[in-house]
């Protein structure tokens, strides 16, 4: 009766020889004029990520060099006995150990035993020992001395997925060979082949997007195809491998460019909500948005265009539409998207934090008015500036001049107390009264340095929660917002020097400075006086007092309050008893703690 036993690509399709090895060219070139020329070393180690061909290469490696009539190329003729006992899985020359399973010292010995004894046909006998990093660390020096010194039958070929977690000495006496991931290109084409074989019809778009899903490993994307080929039934169209794979479809972020370029933010989110209900997690599209502006970034600069891992057709179009955008977006948008990326565990509205990030992206091509440079890749204000007058003489005023300023800005207060956020600055007047009315004097705002199209300059205006938040102009009125100059407690000053560090958990340097040097009122009841014990100390308080002391005016409600940073010059510094010391201390006035703490079962951590 015919044996009609499904088998899978991936084992169907396995290479036999080094020319049918997928992406590896030049390490298989390597190999074959090793065996070509005679020249083996005792000890091989390859290394690589999954499914590249690691043990496909060391089985053909062991089979060739057992050949009896290899071809000229160095390859298996997979005629001879050797060959044939060796693809029939009844060669005694070549021994398989998996490492995984087998990792213990007694596994190990039973190898070594097994390399006494020589070959009974052929030259050499193959120990291929695969996942060797699984090995223990008493397994590792079991093998070491078999391994640096074998017999001139036996070759070890060791293979691994994690080089970095071998020893020294297993990987100073090996020849190391790192298989490289092979290309989506190289997969694509391979699968074709397949499909050829299989009588499957497939998409060359399809078989693309196979590729890319399978990163790299060949054995993913036999496996892949496999899939995809059930749930077609042979028929492979590019829209039924997205559908099958659950892939989120490049069509998706070419749209989203689109958006972007024309600063269409109600057709970006509109974007994301369709994602978003065909299944698609939030964070899984960040991170592959993430990934796109990446490609395009790579793909608009012809050098760096082979670092896009994709089909050439791909390649194409996408530098053509990255074209249309300057290189400073796709840095930006870059790091939008790796911001949104770090902030999602921790964010509560996790579709919210995709929404905004859009929102983000769509501002970066048409900042508004009111967009800082400082504030690059930050949503921007959608509110203009309102224009300031540099002269007025239409408005006009009462006839008796208060004592008060004749004109005073008042600024919107923001979230943010950057200077680069002030909201629309607008000109406040008196209330009119109805005598004889006089024309308003000219208010001149003087402009140091940078201006904000008034004339208004951003480098004088100080943050309006700090004192001294004043504007210079023109007139014989200095206009400034009143000071607190509110009277506080020894005790209330303490716990607002306690929930600073409080807030501060993460800060351990300076919460240990501050805790170890509470501040002192002077007589003044204004002036806060801390000794530090050391230099280093010292510059960390004066660098952290421009947060410090704004934070100490608002909670103490005075604006008077200054601190200085001393050096303690000869006093003994204050200690911090330990958990055992305090412990101790308390055994001396309550002995009973004792029996407590043992009946308890507690232990000091």
């Amino acid at each position: 009766m015919e044996n009609n036993q499904y088998i899978v690509s991936a084992r169907k399709y396995r290479p036999s020889t080094f020319n049918a090895v997928i992406g590896q060219k030049s390490l298989t070139m390597t190999l074959r004029n090793a065996i070509s020329t005679n020249r083996l070393a005792h000890a091989y180690l390859f290394c690589g990520s999954r499914g590249v061909g690691k043990t496909s290469c060391a089985r053909i490696f062991a089979k060739t060099i057992n050949c009896t009539n290899p071809t000229a190329d160095g390859n298996p003729c997979n005629e001879c006995d050797s060959c044939r006992a060796f693809n029939e899985g009844r060669s005694l020359n070549i021994v398989e150990l998996d490492a995984a399973s087998n990792n213990g010292v007694d596994d190990i010995r039973n190898l070594v035993d097994q390399v006494l004894i020589p070959p009974t046909t052929g030259r050499y006998r193959v120990f291929i020992i695969d996942e060797v990093h699984m090995l223990s660390s008493n397994a590792f020096n079991a093998f070491l001395k078999t391994l640096e010194e074998p017999p001139s039958y036996a070759i070890f070929i060791l293979a691994t997925t994690e080089k970095h977690k071998i020893i020294p000495t297993i990987l100073s006496r090996c020849q190391i060979y790192d298989f490289a991931r092979i290309t989506p290109d190289d997969i694509a084409s391979h699968l074709a082949d397949v499909a050829q074989k299989e009588g499957i019809e497939a998409d060359r778009s399809a078989l693309g997007v196979i590729a890319s899903k399978a990163d790299g490993a060949m054995r993913d994307a036999l496996s892949i195809f496999d899939q995809v080929a059930a749930s077609t039934r042979g028929h492979i169209t590019y829209k039924a491998a997205i559908e099958s794979l659950n892939v989120l479809d490049g069509s998706y972020f070419k749209r989203l460019c689109d958006s972007f370029s024309s600063a269409d933010t109600g057709a970006a989110l509109l974007i994301f909500k369709e994602i978003r209900d065909k299944g698609f997690d939030t964070h899984f599209f960040i991170n592959g948005l993430a990934s796109w502006l990446r490609d395009m970034m790579a793909a608009r600069d012809p050098r760096t265009l082979e670092l896009v891992e994709a089909p050439e057709d791909e390649k194409k179009l996408m530098a053509e539409a990255a074209a249309k955008f300057p290189p400073d977006f796709f840095y930006k948008a870059m790091s939008l998207c790796n911001d949104a990326d770090l902030h999602y565990r921790e964010a509560t509205n996790k579709s919210f934090l995709a929404e905004l990030l859009l929102i983000k992206l769509c501002q970066l091509l048409s900042p508004s008015p009111a967009f800082s440079e400082k504030e690059e890749g930050h949503l921007n204000s959608l509110a203009p500036i309102s224009k300031i007058s540099a002269s007025s003489t239409s408005t006009q005023q009462p006839a008796q001049q208060p004592k008060t300023p004749s004109a005073a800005i008042q600024s919107t207060p923001t979230a943010s107390t950057s200077v680069d956020r002030i909201k629309p600055i607008q000109t406040v007047s008196t209330p009119r009264a109805t005598a004889t009315k006089q024309p308003q004097p000219t208010v001149q705002i003087k402009s140091i340095g940078n201006t904000c199209g008034s004339g208004l300059s951003l480098r004088n205006i100080n943050d309006p929660d700090r004192p001294n938040g004043n504007i210079s102009t023109g007139s014989t009125h200095t206009l400034s917002k009143p000071r607190n100059d509110n009277n506080f407690s020894n005790e209330h000053m303490l716990e607002v020097w306690q929930s600073y560090m409080d807030a501060r958990p993460t800060e351990k340097r300076l919460v240990n400075t501050m805790r170890a040097s509470m501040p002192k009122m002077e007589d003044d009841r204004k002036t806060l006086t801390i000794v530090v014990e050391n230099e280093l100390q010292r510059v960390l308080m004066e660098e952290e007092k421009p947060i410090l002391l704004p934070y100490l005016h608002k909670q103490l409600k005075n604006d008077f309050i200054t601190l200085n940073v001393t050096v303690n010059s000869g006093e003994g510094s204050p200690r911090t008893w330990t958990d055992r010391e305090v412990y101790q201390h308390l055994l001396e006035h309550n002995p009973q703690m004792a029996d407590f703490v043992k009946e308890m079962d507690l232990r000091l951590s």
